[in-house]
C-alpha cells in the first residue's frame, strides 16, 4: 500500500509541471533558436554618443519615487503627471525652495560626473559654475517625504535593435529622458516608442477599425480625443508605474502581469486564435493560467509568469518589440484594443451614491453627463487613474450649492460639473466634441 501511495504521489508530482506549462519544451527551444539567431538582437550606443559622449544626466527611479512622495506631502498627488507642484503655505513653500536648490546642485554634480566619464571620448566638459549647496533638509520635509536620494545621476544609455525574420527592425533606448521632477519613472532599463499616433493614421483605416469594434460615431470621436494623449496602437512604454504599457490608451500589466493588457491579449486569442498565435505565441508571449502574463526567456528558454514575466519584458527589448510589431501590423490586435477600451474604461455605466440634505442620491454617469466632452473628461480620468474620482464628490457639492433635488436637475449643470473634473486636457474647449448645453 505504501509503495502504491508513493507511486501515485510521484506520478502527480511529475505531471503537475507539465499541466501548468503554457509552452511545450519543443516550442521553447524553437523560440530560443529564433531570438538568438545572429543579428536578431544588437546593442549599440544611441545617436549622438560619438559627438556628445555616451554619458548623460538623467532622473533616476529612486529620485522619481521621492518626488512622488513629495507631491503627496504638498497636496499635489491628484494633479496630472505633467503638472508641477506650487506649494502655497509658508511651510511647504520653504520645502520647495530647498528642493529646488538640491535639484540644481545634484544635476550640476551629475553633469560633472558625466563630463569626467566623457573625457575619455574627447568630449569637452558641459558643467556650468557650481551652484550653492542646498544645506540641511527642513525637518518637516524630512518627516513628510523622507531623506531624498541624489535627484539626478550620470548614466550611459544603450540602444537595442531588434530585427525580425522578415527584415523589419525596431530600435529601443534605455534611460529614457524624463522631466527633472517626473514622479512616475520606475525603470532605467525601460524604454518607450510612440510609433504612429491615431491622429496621424488615415481616417478610412481608423473608421474601419472602430466600426469593426462596434463603436458608434460619437464613441469614436471621444476615443480618438482621449487617445491623442496616449499614442497609437503600436505605442509601447516600459519605464513608468504601468510597468508594461501598450496601445492607444496604454493598456498595462502592472507588477503582477494581470491587468488590462492581458484582457487585450485574451480578447484577440478568443476571437482570432490563428492571428494571435502568429502575433504572440510563436515569439514566446502568452496569457497563462488565470490571465497572467507568461513569456519565454529569449536567452534561456525558461518559462516565466507574473512579476517575473513583467520584469523580463522590461529588461529584454525583444519581447516588447513583439507587442509593438503587432500594434503596427495586426488588425485583430488593434481591434482587441478598441474592444477592451470600451469594456474596461468607458465611464457612462459607472455608478455612484451619496446623500444630499438627508436624501440618498444614486445613479450612473449617463444620468448626468450627456455631452461628448463630458464623457471624454471622465474617460480620460479612468484611463489614466483607473477611476472617475472625484465625480461623485463634485456632483454632490454641485447639487448642494444649487439646491438641486434630482439627477435630472443636476444634468442641466453638466458644464459646471465637467469644468471641475478636467484632468490632462480641457475637453470643453474641443470643438470636435459635442458640448454641454
Amino acid at each position: 500500500m505504501f509503495k502504491f501511495v508513493c507511486a501515485v504521489a510521484l506520478t502527480i508530482l511529475c505531471l503537475t509541471p507539465a499541466a501548468t506549462e503554457v509552452f511545450r519544451q519543443s516550442e521553447r527551444a524553437s523560440i530560443v533558436d529564433y531570438w538568438t539567431a545572429p543579428g536578431r538582437y544588437v546593442m549599440s550606443s544611441p545617436n549622438g554618443a560619438e559627438e556628445n559622449g555616451p554619458w548623460e544626466v538623467r532622473l533616476t527611479p529612486e529620485a522619481s519615487r521621492w518626488f512622488h512622495t513629495y507631491r503627496g506631502a504638498v497636496g499635489a498627488a491628484s494633479l496630472p503627471p505633467g503638472q508641477a507642484e506650487h506649494p502655497e503655505e509658508d511651510t511647504t513653500r520653504g520645502w520647495e525652495q530647498w528642493v529646488e536648490r538640491k535639484l540644481a546642485y545634484d544635476r550640476w554634480e551629475a553633469q560633472a560626473d558625466a563630463d569626467r566619464a566623457n573625457e575619455v571620448f574627447g568630449v569637452q566638459p558641459k558643467a556650468a559654475e557650481m551652484p550653492a549647496r542646498p544645506g540641511s533638509i527642513p525637518p518637516g520635509l524630512l518627516k513628510a517625504a523622507g531623506n531624498p536620494p541624489p535627484l539626478a545621476a550620470a548614466v550611459a544609455r544603450r540602444c537595442y535593435t531588434v530585427t525580425f525574420d522578415d527584415g523589419e527592425s525596431l530600435d529601443y533606448t534605455t534611460h529614457v529622458g524624463m522631466r527633472e521632477r517626473f514622479a512616475y519613472y520606475r525603470f532605467d532599463q525601460g524604454t518607450v516608442s510612440i510609433g504612429q499616433t491615431l491622429r496621424n493614421m488615415p481616417a478610412e483605416e481608423l473608421d474601419e477599425l472602430f466600426a469593426a469594434s462596434g463603436m458608434t460615431d460619437s464613441e469614436q470621436r471621444i476615443a480618438r480625443a482621449v487617445s491623442r494623449m496616449e499614442g497609437g496602437f503600436e505605442s509601447v512604454n516600459t519605464y513608468d508605474t504601468g510597468y508594461v504599457s501598450v496601445g492607444f490608451i496604454q493598456f498595462i500589466t502592472q507588477r503582477d502581469g494581470t491587468h488590462s493588457l492581458m484582457q487585450v491579449l485574451e480578447t484577440e486569442k478568443e476571437r482570432w486564435p490563428a492571428e494571435y498565435a502568429r502575433d504572440f505565441h510563436r515569439f514566446g508571449i502568452e496569457v497563462g493560467v488565470d490571465g497572467v502574463l507568461t513569456v519565454v526567456d529569449p536567452e534561456t528558454g525558461a518559462e516565466l509568469s507574473g512579476a517575473d514575466a513583467v520584469s523580463k519584458v522590461i529588461d529584454d527589448k525583444r519581447l516588447i518589440a513583439v507587442f509593438q510589431r503587432a500594434g503596427r501590423h495586426s488588425v485583430p490586435f488593434r481591434a482587441a484594443q478598441i474592444l477592451v477600451a470600451k469594456a474596461a474604461y468607458w465611464p457612462t455605466e459607472d455608478t455612484f451614491s451619496f446623500w444630499v440634505n438627508g436624501r440618498k442620491i444614486e445613479g450612473k454617469v449617463s444620468d448626468v453627463i450627456h455631452s461628448e466632452a463630458g464623457i471624454a473628461t471622465l474617460f480620460d480620468r479612468k484611463v489614466n487613474r483607473g477611476n472617475i474620482n472625484p465625480f461623485a464628490e463634485v456632483l454632490q457639492k454641485t447639487m448642494e450649492t444649487n439646491g438641486l433635488t434630482s439627477l435630472e436637475e443636476a444634468a442641466s449643470h453638466e458644464r459646471e460639473i465637467v469644468s471641475q473634473l478636467a484632468y490632462r486636457e480641457d475637453f470643453l474647449k474641443n470643438s470636435e466634441l459635442s458640448q454641454p448645453d
